[in-house]
Protein backbone atom coordinates (compact mmCIF):
# COMPACT_ATOMS: atom_id res chain seq x y z
CA UNK A 1 0.00 0.00 0.00
CA UNK A 2 1.12 3.51 -0.74
CA UNK A 3 1.17 6.39 1.71
CA UNK A 4 -2.23 7.66 0.51
CA UNK A 5 -3.97 4.26 1.08
CA UNK A 6 -3.91 2.96 -2.52
CA UNK A 7 -3.18 -0.76 -3.04
CA UNK A 8 -0.57 -0.63 -5.83
CA UNK A 9 -0.58 -4.40 -6.42
CA UNK A 10 -4.33 -4.38 -6.95
CA UNK A 11 -4.07 -1.35 -9.23
CA UNK A 12 -1.36 -3.04 -11.37
CA UNK A 13 -3.44 -6.21 -11.58
CA UNK A 14 -6.58 -4.33 -12.65
CA UNK A 15 -4.62 -2.29 -15.21
CA UNK A 16 -3.06 -5.45 -16.68
CA UNK A 17 -6.39 -7.31 -16.75
CA UNK A 18 -8.13 -4.38 -18.46
CA UNK A 19 -5.33 -4.18 -21.05
CA UNK A 20 -5.60 -7.92 -21.82
CA UNK A 21 -9.39 -7.79 -22.14
CA UNK A 22 -9.08 -4.69 -24.34
CA UNK A 23 -6.51 -6.35 -26.60
CA UNK A 24 -8.66 -9.49 -26.98
CA UNK A 25 -11.71 -7.35 -27.75
CA UNK A 26 -9.78 -5.37 -30.35
CA UNK A 27 -8.66 -8.64 -31.94
CA UNK A 28 -12.27 -9.81 -32.22
CA UNK A 29 -13.24 -6.54 -33.89
CA UNK A 30 -10.25 -6.30 -36.26
CA UNK A 31 -10.05 -9.96 -37.40
CA UNK A 32 -13.24 -10.02 -39.52
CA UNK A 33 -12.19 -6.78 -41.18
CA UNK A 34 -8.74 -8.15 -42.10
CA UNK A 35 -10.14 -11.57 -43.07
CA UNK A 36 -12.42 -9.88 -45.61
CA UNK A 37 -9.30 -8.77 -47.51
CA UNK A 38 -8.05 -12.34 -47.91
CA UNK A 39 -8.95 -14.19 -51.13
CA UNK A 40 -11.82 -16.67 -50.90
CA UNK A 41 -11.18 -20.41 -50.83
CA UNK A 42 -12.46 -20.60 -54.41
CA UNK A 43 -10.03 -17.90 -55.52
CA UNK A 44 -7.15 -19.62 -53.71
CA UNK A 45 -7.99 -22.96 -55.33
CA UNK A 46 -8.13 -21.35 -58.76
CA UNK A 47 -4.58 -20.06 -58.70
CA UNK A 48 -2.87 -21.29 -55.60
CA UNK A 49 0.24 -23.45 -55.89
CA UNK A 50 -0.29 -27.19 -55.54
CA UNK A 51 2.03 -29.60 -53.78
CA UNK A 52 2.62 -33.04 -55.30
CA UNK A 53 4.18 -36.02 -53.50
CA UNK A 54 6.44 -37.86 -55.95
CA UNK A 55 8.01 -40.15 -53.35
CA UNK A 56 6.36 -43.32 -54.68
CA UNK A 57 6.71 -42.51 -58.38
CA UNK A 58 8.72 -45.30 -60.01
CA UNK A 59 10.83 -44.84 -63.18
CA UNK A 60 8.52 -44.94 -66.20
CA UNK A 61 5.42 -43.95 -64.21
CA UNK A 62 3.30 -40.83 -64.51
CA UNK A 63 1.11 -39.13 -61.93
CA UNK A 64 -1.37 -36.30 -62.42
CA UNK A 65 -1.79 -33.27 -60.16
CA UNK A 66 -4.52 -30.68 -60.66
CA UNK A 67 -3.52 -27.01 -60.78
CA UNK A 68 -5.78 -24.14 -61.89
CA UNK A 69 -8.30 -26.70 -63.13
CA UNK A 70 -5.75 -28.31 -65.47
CA UNK A 71 -4.02 -31.69 -65.31
CA UNK A 72 -0.30 -31.41 -64.61
CA UNK A 73 1.68 -34.47 -65.59
CA UNK A 74 4.69 -35.52 -63.59
CA UNK A 75 6.65 -38.28 -65.30
CA UNK A 76 9.65 -40.01 -63.80
CA UNK A 77 11.72 -40.78 -66.86
CA UNK A 78 13.88 -43.90 -67.05
CA UNK A 79 17.58 -43.83 -67.90
CA UNK A 80 16.67 -45.13 -71.37
CA UNK A 81 14.15 -42.30 -71.83
CA UNK A 82 16.88 -39.76 -71.05
CA UNK A 83 19.28 -41.44 -73.50
CA UNK A 84 16.60 -41.38 -76.23
CA UNK A 85 15.71 -37.66 -75.92
CA UNK A 86 18.72 -36.28 -77.90
CA UNK A 87 17.93 -38.66 -80.79
CA UNK A 88 14.45 -37.13 -81.15
CA UNK A 89 15.71 -33.69 -82.25
CA UNK A 90 15.35 -34.32 -86.01
CA UNK A 91 11.69 -35.31 -85.62
CA UNK A 92 10.60 -32.30 -83.55
CA UNK A 93 9.13 -28.92 -84.53
CA UNK A 94 10.77 -26.97 -81.67
CA UNK A 95 13.49 -29.19 -80.17
CA UNK A 96 15.32 -26.30 -78.46
CA UNK A 97 12.17 -24.78 -76.94
CA UNK A 98 12.60 -21.48 -78.79
CA UNK A 99 8.94 -20.60 -78.21
CA UNK A 100 8.79 -19.60 -74.52
CA UNK A 101 6.45 -22.16 -72.97
CA UNK A 102 8.54 -22.98 -69.96
CA UNK A 103 10.35 -21.09 -67.23
CA UNK A 104 13.93 -20.17 -68.09
CA UNK A 105 15.23 -22.77 -65.65
CA UNK A 106 13.53 -25.48 -67.78
CA UNK A 107 14.87 -24.29 -71.12
CA UNK A 108 17.24 -27.19 -71.62
CA UNK A 109 17.32 -30.52 -73.47
CA UNK A 110 15.06 -32.19 -70.89
CA UNK A 111 12.77 -29.15 -70.30
CA UNK A 112 13.09 -29.82 -66.58
CA UNK A 113 14.84 -28.87 -63.36
CA UNK A 114 15.92 -32.44 -62.66
CA UNK A 115 16.44 -34.57 -65.80
CA UNK A 116 14.66 -37.52 -64.21
CA UNK A 117 11.35 -35.64 -63.80
CA UNK A 118 9.19 -34.05 -66.49
CA UNK A 119 6.49 -31.62 -65.33
CA UNK A 120 4.03 -30.37 -67.98
CA UNK A 121 0.44 -29.27 -68.33
CA UNK A 122 -1.38 -32.23 -69.88
CA UNK A 123 -3.33 -30.32 -72.51
CA UNK A 124 -2.59 -30.55 -76.22
CA UNK A 125 -1.60 -27.20 -77.70
CA UNK A 126 -3.78 -27.83 -80.76
CA UNK A 127 -7.40 -27.78 -79.55
CA UNK A 128 -7.12 -28.56 -75.84
CA UNK A 129 -7.61 -32.34 -75.75
CA UNK A 130 -5.68 -34.35 -73.19
CA UNK A 131 -3.08 -36.63 -74.83
CA UNK A 132 -2.53 -40.18 -73.68
CA UNK A 133 0.69 -41.25 -71.98
CA UNK A 134 2.32 -43.86 -74.21
CA UNK A 135 5.63 -44.90 -72.59
CA UNK A 136 6.10 -48.09 -74.61
CA UNK A 137 8.76 -48.31 -77.32
CA UNK A 138 7.75 -48.79 -80.99
CA UNK A 139 4.12 -49.84 -80.56
CA UNK A 140 2.49 -51.06 -83.74
CA UNK A 141 0.05 -48.13 -83.99
CA UNK A 142 2.72 -45.43 -83.54
CA UNK A 143 5.54 -46.93 -85.59
CA UNK A 144 9.09 -48.19 -85.09
CA UNK A 145 10.55 -44.73 -84.34
CA UNK A 146 8.32 -44.12 -81.31
CA UNK A 147 10.50 -43.82 -78.18
CA UNK A 148 7.68 -43.11 -75.74
CA UNK A 149 5.77 -39.92 -75.16
CA UNK A 150 2.25 -38.56 -75.49
CA UNK A 151 -0.26 -39.16 -78.27
CA UNK A 152 -3.33 -36.97 -78.71
CA UNK A 153 -6.20 -39.18 -79.92
CA UNK A 154 -8.27 -36.17 -81.05
CA UNK A 155 -6.17 -35.17 -84.07
CA UNK A 156 -2.99 -37.26 -83.90
CA UNK A 157 -0.50 -34.83 -82.38
CA UNK A 158 2.56 -36.40 -80.79
CA UNK A 159 4.93 -35.19 -78.08
CA UNK A 160 8.14 -36.76 -76.81
CA UNK A 161 8.92 -37.43 -73.14
CA UNK A 162 10.14 -33.84 -72.72
CA UNK A 163 6.77 -32.53 -73.97
CA UNK A 164 8.28 -31.37 -77.28
CA UNK A 165 5.92 -31.53 -80.27
CA UNK A 166 6.71 -33.62 -83.32
CA UNK A 167 7.02 -31.84 -86.67
CA UNK A 168 4.12 -32.20 -89.10
CA UNK A 169 1.34 -32.73 -86.55
CA UNK A 170 -1.61 -30.40 -85.84
CA UNK A 171 -0.28 -29.16 -82.48
CA UNK A 172 1.71 -25.97 -83.17
CA UNK A 173 3.84 -25.84 -80.02
CA UNK A 174 5.38 -27.88 -77.22
CA UNK A 175 3.44 -28.72 -74.07
CA UNK A 176 3.50 -25.93 -71.49
CA UNK A 177 5.80 -26.40 -68.48
CA UNK A 178 4.38 -24.60 -65.43
CA UNK A 179 6.47 -22.80 -62.84
CA UNK A 180 7.51 -25.31 -60.20
CA UNK A 181 10.29 -26.26 -57.84
CA UNK A 182 11.37 -29.15 -55.64
CA UNK A 183 10.56 -28.54 -51.99
CA UNK A 184 12.44 -31.75 -51.17
CA UNK A 185 13.52 -34.92 -52.97
CA UNK A 186 9.95 -36.21 -52.75
CA UNK A 187 7.78 -33.09 -53.08
CA UNK A 188 7.17 -30.60 -55.90
CA UNK A 189 5.35 -27.28 -55.60
CA UNK A 190 3.55 -26.45 -58.86
CA UNK A 191 2.66 -22.82 -59.54
CA UNK A 192 5.67 -21.08 -57.98
CA UNK A 193 9.29 -21.04 -58.96
CA UNK A 194 10.71 -20.55 -55.48
CA UNK A 195 13.48 -18.41 -56.90
CA UNK A 196 14.89 -21.41 -58.79
CA UNK A 197 16.83 -20.23 -61.77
Amino acid sequence: MSADGVDLKKRRFLTAATSVVGAVGTGFVVYPFLAAWAPSEKAKAAGAPVEADIGKLEPGQMMIAKWRGKPVWIVRRTEQNLKDLPGMVGRLADPNSEIPQQPDYCKNDNRSIKPEYMVAIGICTHLGCSPTYRPEMAPQDLGPNWKGGFFCPCHGSRFDLAGRVYAGVPAPTNLVVPKHYFISDTRILIGEDGGAA
